[in-house]
């Protein structure tokens, strides 16, 4: 198999799994002309999931990219967060708009699929191999190999974990490093959750019917169950859909492996789902509000979801101390998993590949020095964004917990005022990174991000090979 068009003298990279991250990732390097392949286990992309915010986190990166103007076709325009209580009367929503006035950018709700359709454009057909799974990995003689489900072994100078949480690149990394003793006890420990989650989208819906998906504005709204450990939420899109996810809340943190113990345990031959179809009959009464005045609720959205585009996920919350080994580093959920309260997940993956990026591009050899030197930098830029998420999403997930805590959350959130609503939102956006191999985008706004060491580095490099060019 071709992994490259031709000769190179920045490193090969290989990417293993296609998510939002890998896509990532990818569309930069072919940006930063770095040679990479894609490869992931799935055979085809299967438009699943809910909905994700795109806000002035990553914006500015799609401008630097050229796809600015599709996500803001494919996404519409959200300005508040309305929570109900399960009798459907409302809290004080969440205004968000003050995110403008700090950046310069809004907030857009965009179907994951939609989004998942733009970035996978992004990427030529060729670098990217669908049914590919990787069985191991090895390295020697300064290069790295991925030996796939197919026979075929291909060989690079780094390999990128952006395989999720139950990554086969970490799990390969993490065998090695225990044969060592060099792996933390912490990271040997089963990834842990709280919470399952059923999500779907609905098919295109008649206006008429549904007037919310005719607002201009999206319909964010979010339901908190009273004497039931649910959640749920809606969000209208501009493909004239909705958007839905239902939370369950368990009584205690298990994992995968624990709960397909108790199931094997009971001879229970349906864990193969923990069947969503189960979740949705114990939730479609749920009743649900879209400010026109009728009855309706998630089962009326459920019976309009085609059947094969619901699904049901574990959220997992974690994050892993031990992000590189060798040449090869981690990205996304395979290094850190967030639970989705704090709508972070998506955007810490494709900050990790920006970050991953930058420094690739800007790497003065392929040696394994260089190499261990740009993982740390990537780990030590990263972690501490990623740390802040993680306990954002940690306390927004306690909303819907029926405990003190909860209740704590539930009064600070709905009450709070807004000077100290406008300082909380503030933090959201401090990490702005941009790409440091494409022209910069002006900053924007009253808060001023964070600096990037990585886009710093890459942006010097990047102005330095400029120069030179044009001074030949």
């Amino acid at each position: 198999m071709s992994t490259n068009d031709k000769p190179n003298d920045k490193p090969m990279v290989l990417i293993v799994g296609a998510g939002l991250g890998g896509l990532m990732l990818g569309t930069l390097l072919e940006k930063s002309n770095v040679p990479y392949a894609i490869f992931e286990r799935a055979t085809a992309v299967k438009p699943l999931g809910s909905a994700m915010s795109i806000g002035p986190t990553l914006l500015p990166i799609f401008q630097q990219i050229g796809i600015y103007d599709d996500i803001l076709a494919a996404g519409k325009y959200m300005t508040h967060l309305i929570t109900h209580k399960e009798t459907l009367e409302k809290y004080n929503g969440g205004d968000y708009r003050p995110i403008e006035e700090f950046t310069g950018y809004g907030h857009y709700i965009i179907a994951r699929p939609e989004y998942y359709s733009i970035m996978l454009k992004q990427v030529p057909p060729h670098k990217i191999h669908f049914g590919h799974r990787v069985l191991s990995i090895s390295e020697e003689n300064n290069k790295v190999a991925v030996h796939l489900s197919n026979n075929d072994t291909i060989e690079g100078d780094i390999i990128v974990g952006a395989d999720g949480a139950y990554s086969a690149i970490r799990q390969r990394m993490y065998e090695k490093l225990k044969a060592e003793g060099a792996l933390p006890k912490s990271d040997q420990e089963d990834l842990p959750f709280s919470c399952t989650c059923l999500v779907g989208q609905t098919k295109v819906l008649d206006p008429e019917e549904f007037p919310a998906i005719k607002k201009p504005i999206c319909q964010f709204l979010a339901f908190l169950g009273e004497g039931k450990p649910f959640s749920w939420v809606i969000m209208s899109t501009a493909q004239n859909t909705l958007c839905w996810m239902v939370i369950h809340h368990l009584s205690e943190k298990t994992s995968k492996a624990a709960m397909e113990q108790r199931f094997k345990n009971s001879e229970n031959s349906e864990w193969g789902a923990y069947p969503a179809q189960t979740m949705c009959d114990d939730t479609r009464d749920f009743a649900i509000e879209l400010d026109d005045g009728k009855k309706r609720t998630l089962g009326d959205l459920y019976d309009l979801t085609p059947k094969d585009l619901i699904s049901k996920v574990m959220l997992e919350e974690k994050v892993f101390k031990t992000w590189h080994q060798g040449r090869c580093v981690l990205l996304g959920d395979a290094c850190h998993k967030l639970n989705p309260s704090g709508g972070h997940g998506a955007v810490t993956a494709m900050h990790d590949a920006i970050s991953l990026a930058n420094l690739i591009y800007a790497m003065p050899t392929k040696t394994s020095e260089d190499i261990t030197t740009i993982f740390k930098e990537y780990q030590e830029e990263r972690y501490p964004a990623v740390m802040e998420s993680f306990k954002n999403s940690q306390v927004m997930s306690k909303i819907s917990d029926r405990g003190f805590t909860g209740m704590m959350v539930l009064f600070l959130a709905t009450r709070m005022p807004m000077w100290l609503w406008r300082i909380m939102l503030a933090k959201t956006v401090r990490f702005r990174p941009q790409v440091g191999f494409l022209p910069s985008i002006p900053l924007q706004g009253s808060v001023v991000p964070v600096p990037s060491p990585s886009e710093q580095k890459a942006r010097v490099f990047f102005e330095n090979q400029k120069h030179a060019a044009t001074s030949m």
